[in-house]
């Protein structure tokens, strides 16, 4: 490293350092803090992280390389595998894995103070979140983009892949339930927002046969297109919810609801190039351009945090979320930390498209950029009089929360700014969309624009979340026919078509009730907390991938989040049981005592699977570690070289006897390379097979000349 270049780093430290001092009140701890601070150490902390931590995991634990083929290269259907722009690839997974929860989860946990939530925001996706994005992406990347339950499954064995795919297909219908009942709230009876998202599924078509048909490789040009469509689409919406055809699109919340599903069904059941990778780039521009926007107003502005550090709900007893900050803060901000919903986007559709293996450092680095977009929601949140912030975010009166000593000040100012009433409307996303228009309109010639602004902030959100729900009802019906196809067969074949449309309409329909039964204050911690379980469950196995890739010494990186993760959500999901059975036995409702007892059966189910899955795993990691048992792995190893192409064309399939057990082991090999191929490592008892020789670390099968 040059001089220059270490007094560069050096400066960010320390700029950090002072950054977070005066957050976390080391500095003027009396004083309200400035959100520019706020911005600073967490820009710095991710810079620095990615630079140092994300490139040692990269080039010491994983060892990416760009020799080996990847499967988007390998399996190139057009359809499920397809190599991408790196660009691309980059919008299209932070697009999928930046949902509602970096918006939301924070915004709620803002009751506890934001100092807590700031913490666990920067910390939790440094040392978790973007590890387990990273350590997936790669496991799934080198084992043919197969699912997480599948890489159980595959790792760990029958009992702890069947616990890890029935856990993850409840937890993917309830994740998406919850993200569901933001956007279907936030485009309630909203004529401007409800037409600029419904132009987006035509706009993203367009790209995606401008991309794939009639000029393939114009990234440029298709972005430009796509960013003025969009911003036409914005634009034209107010002209729309202000004319006579305002009607066709204000629509209820049931309607909503089975709009939404069909959206998520036809997203699932198209090739991925065609709606679902254009859809999720366009919306990354918008993303990244208005948490940019809102990084410059808080700059320029450097609004000051009215929000306590901590607040007296941090013992409990709060009006938005009920319980105490351990371990309700973790539950509540889910996705902006550590997501497991994360695992799934890198075990699902984002393996399947990257062409070259460096090109994996997506996951670390997509994560603590949502990392950085719940700090930038937290701080919206945050300018807000406390008091003004729960108004908005629960159902009580100015009375009550003055009792609370929070007395409501600026709530009736602020509707007629956004020209909407914005007290009552719990579940974040008003309160975000309200403190980000306060941070917009106070920008130079932005004066007076304010309800201009609430509007843009609400349809940012939702898209947020619909390009979450298009690709996790993906991941959902991935899921689906790979257990269903243990059963029968054909439901295996991804492009088999009755599989796709049954699977999907099994998942749209699941998560679709949930939407229509639920509230809140039921669906989001039990989101929050089936997110956390799944986080859990990713690091374990990956966990498993580091120890099989024999990295035994560097398990630590996913062993040691786990376990934080795994308590505290297991703590909560405990107390949320609870909560639900005391709540249904005294509801009158029979439905809504139904709804209840389901949660609550919910929770339950995916807590004890998520115990049987940590529990033998463990088991399994004092063999291979301590004990030395030998074992297999599933990764398969395919590197370019020389050679001419008609050589190629052929099937190598394989059964290796190792360890006392058979592992089959095969590749089809096409495309217009050369390759070498490397079946499953094991630990020992390789011999001599075919045409290579035994390898220390791997066996070499066979080489195309």
């Amino acid at each position: 490293m040059s001089a220059l270049k270490l007094v560069l780093w050096g400066f960010l430290a320390v700029l950090g350092s002072v950054a977070l001092a005066f957050v976390v009140g080391f500095v003027n701890p009396q004083e309200r803090v400035n959100g520019l601070w706020l911005v600073v150490a967490a820009a710095c902390i991710y810079v620095l992280a990615f630079r140092f931590y994300g490139r040692w995991i990269s080039r010491r634990v994983v060892e990416l390389n760009d020799q080996r083929v990847t499967p988007a290269v390998r399996l190139n259907d057009g359809i499920n595998f397809h190599p991408t722009n790196k660009y691309v690839l980059f919008g299209h997974h932070f697009a999928a894995i930046a949902g509602a929860g970096p918006l939301l989860g924070p915004v709620l946990a803002a009751q506890f103070g934001f100092l807590p939530g700031f913490l666990w925001l920067v910390i939790g996706a440094v040392l978790g979140g973007a590890v387990q994005d990273f350590i997936i992406l790669v496991a799934s990347m080198r084992r043919n983009g197969r699912s997480l339950p599948e890489i159980a499954r595959d790792e760990l064995g029958l009992v702890t892949g069947t616990a890890t795919a029935v856990a993850v297909l409840f937890i993917v219908v309830v994740a998406l339930a919850g993200l569901g009942f933001a956007v279907v709230n936030a485009l309630y009876r909203n004529a401007w927002g409800t037409f600029t998202i419904a132009m987006t599924i035509p706009i993203g078509l367009i790209m995606g046969f401008y991309l794939q048909r009639f000029r393939p490789g114009q990234v440029a040009e298709v972005s430009l297109l796509g960013v003025v469509l969009l911003v036409a689409a914005v634009i034209f919406g107010r002209v729309v919810a202000q004319s006579s055809v305002a009607g066709w699109f204000e629509l209820e919340r049931v309607t909503l609801v089975w709009a939404l599903a069909g959206y998520g069904f036809l997203a699932s059941v198209l090739p991925g190039w065609m709606l679902l990778v254009p859809r999720g780039y366009l919306s990354t521009f918008m993303k990244l351009g208005v948490v940019a926007l809102l990084g410059v107003g808080v700059v320029l502005m450097a609004p000051t945090i009215e929000m306590p550090r901590v607040t007296i709900f941090a013992s409990g007893g709060g009006p938005i979320i009920p319980g105490t900050l351990f371990p309700f803060l973790f539950i509540t901000i889910a996705c902006g930390a550590v997501s497991g919903f994360h695992s799934l986007v890198s075990s699902g559709t984002t393996p399947k498209m990257i062409e070259q293996e460096s090109q994996a450092t997506v996951g670390y680095g997509a994560m603590l950029l949502e990392s950085f977009v719940g700090v930038m929601a937290l701080i919206a949140a945050s300018v807000l009089i406390p008091g003004d912030y729960l108004a908005i975010n629960t159902m009580l009166s100015p009375d009550d929360l003055a009792a609370m000593g929070f007395p409501v000040s600026r709530i009736q100012e602020l509707s007629q700014l956004v020209e909407a009433e914005v007290a009552g409307r719990p579940g974040g996303a008003v309160s975000l969309a309200v403190g980000m228009a306060s941070i917009f309109s106070a920008l130079p010639g932005m004066t007076g624009l304010m309800a201009y602004w609430y509007q843009f902030a609400l349809v940012f959100e939702a898209l947020f979340i619909l390009t979450t729900i298009d690709t996790g009802t993906r991941v959902g019906r991935y899921l689906i026919q790979e257990m269903g196809g243990r059963f029968y067969p054909p439901l295996r074949r991804m492009n088999w078509w009755p599989g796709v449309v049954v699977s999907s309409g099994l998942i749209v329909g699941a998560w679709g009730y949930l939407i229509g039964t639920g509230s809140i204050s039921t669906l989001w911690p039990m989101f929050g907390a089936a997110n956390q379980l799944l986080g859990t469950l990713a690091l374990c196995i990956g966990t498993t991938v580091l120890i099989k890739m024999r990295k035994a010494q560097y398990l630590w990186i996913t062993a040691l989040p786990m376990l934080f993760v795994g308590t505290i959500t297991l703590i909560g999901s405990y107390e949320m049981f609870g909560m639900f059975v005391s709540k249904a036995s005294s509801s009158a409702d029979g439905g809504q005592a139904f709804a209840l007892y389901l949660d609550a059966g919910l929770v339950a189910v995916v807590a004890l699977l998520a115990v049987i899955v940590l529990g033998d795993s463990i088991k399994q990691w004092y063999g291979y570690v301590v004990l030395k048992r030998p074992f297999t792995s599933s990764e398969v190893v395919v590197l370019a070289g020389g050679g001419s192409p008609a050589n190629y064309r052929r099937r190598f399939v394989m059964m290796m006897r190792v360890g006392g057990c058979s592992c089959p082991a095969g590749v089809a090999v096409e495309g217009g390379w050369s390759p070498m191929i490397f079946y499953p490592r094991t630990t020992r008892g390789i011999s001599r097979m075919s045409k290579g020789a035994a390898r220390p670390s791997f066996l070499l099968a066979e080489r195309a000349r």
